[in-house]
């Protein structure tokens, strides 16, 4: 296995916080109907623990904020008065299309030409009319692909949707939003990046590291690879990279014409992990989740991100879509770092002195900014304008991401 990185996991990685504390750079969530890799972690010994999710979330639109329970009759929606029966009822609707996606040919669909001809800002600026609840369809797009509803195409949509499920359970958009029962249900007893590096462990020395894959020869009924002063030659060879990396690989003979502009097509999404590190999570004892919503980038979803051991608390943000876009040529130098406390808008949203009182400032911020998991637009669609994807990490006192994101849950 030749690998270009230094190290195992691609974009699941794991960040040192320091005194043995280590939260989740990438990827790091898993559910019900991630069968394989539930099955894979099993193996190789690495355990799984529950996400918290024991109180109540907030929503934080247009100055307000409003407490809400993700097992109410709206489910992981909030109750935003203006926009959460329309988007229920945009969800229900989605639901409904994507049972029409089959997994091994969407483009097969009944209705795939229609849907991949438009993107989703298309769809939901016809469907839904409400300020409130196209701002909600859009934050669920961003937490799901890490990208702007006009950068997708509908049909990659349904299709994602529909393969959320598994062969007993149909996929649907609230098993990928939800926690409990959903896709962000448990986490990794030591990082999700501990699974490729218990799995590499058993491999030994078949994996190589920093060796980029440069080009691939297939000839005489075998493939070579050839990477940076290193070629393995077999009878198969499996590309285990996103579609636009894979690109970027010289093959002899040329790739299928159709492959090669599929590849074109497909950008990655754009997302930041931010990471607010405090004495303990302080949220619980309020009775909340950690999990957040907001209308205030940029950082507009949180969660409690602190290890099983209950310390020390670890309030995680989303930064994502054109909001990460923005920030992707930020180094650690251009990030402000006001503390939360002194923010102005923090004072704003937090109101009460007990609340203050209750939230100390952050001992430290870690911040990864990556491409996303998936591709964001489908087989035949529009392809979006392109945009730069890159991979850093700071650690430094708490920026503003993590300030708005700590103080949304302080607002009450």
């Amino acid at each position: 296995m030749l690998e270009a990185r230094d190290r195992v996991g691609g974009r699941v990685v794991s960040v040192d916080l320091g005194n043995g504390v280590i939260t989740e750079g990438g990827a790091e969530f898993i559910g019900p109907t991630q069968d394989r890799i539930a099955a894979l972690a099993k193996d190789v010994g690495v355990e799984t623990f529950p996400t918290y999710n024991t109180g109540d979330n907030v929503y934080f639109r247009n100055g307000t904020a409003t407490r809400y329970s993700s097992s109410g009759p709206l489910g992981p929606v909030p109750p935003d008065p203006t926009g959460a029966v329309e988007a229920e009822k945009a969800i229900l609707q989605l639901d409904d299309m994507a049972k029409t996606i089959p997994l091994d040919a969407p483009w097969t669909a009944p209705r795939a030409k229609e849907w991949d001809a438009q993107t989703f800002e298309t769809w939901k600026l016809a469907n839904v009319l409400t300020p409130s609840g196209r701002f909600l369809l859009d934050v669920a797009i961003a937490s799901i692909f890490s990208c702007e509803p006009r950068d997708v195409s509908l049909l990659f949509v349904l299709f994602y949707l529909a393969a959320a499920g598994n062969e007993s359970n149909p996929g649907d958009i609230e098993r990928l939003v939800n926690t409990g029962g959903g896709a962000q249900e448990r986490r990794f007893v030591g990082g999700s990046q501990l699974v490729p590096i218990e799995l590499a462990e058993r491999l030994g020395d078949r994996v190589v590291l920093s060796r980029p894959v440069r080009r691939i020869v297939t000839e005489n009924g075998t493939v070579t690879a050839v990477a940076d002063g290193y070629s393995v030659t077999a009878q198969r060879a499996v590309v285990a990279v996103p579609p636009p990396l894979a690109a970027r690989i010289d093959y002899s003979p040329q790739l299928p014409a159709l492959r090669d502009q599929l590849t074109q097509r497909m950008p990655m999404g754009t997302v930041m992990k931010v990471h607010a590190v405090y004495p303990e999570p302080f949220w619980r004892a309020a009775g909340l989740t950690g999990q957040a919503v907001a209308d205030t980038p940029p950082a507009q979803a949180t969660f409690d991100n602190t290890p099983p051991s209950g310390t020390p608390g670890i309030l995680m943000a989303f930064v994502e879509a054109e909001a990460a876009r923005q920030r992707l040529g930020a180094s650690r130098d251009d990030l402000p770092t006001r503390p939360p406390s002194t923010s102005p808008t923090g004072r704003r949203r937090s109101g009460r002195a007990a609340a203050r009182s209750a939230s100390p400032r952050p001992a430290s911020c870690s911040t990864t900014a990556a491409p996303s998991a998936s591709p964001p637009i489908a087989s035949t669609g529009p392809a979006p304008r392109p945009r730069r994807s890159g991979t850093a990490t700071w650690t430094a006192p708490c920026a503003r991401a993590s300030a708005a994101a700590k103080e949304v849950l302080t607002a009450l």
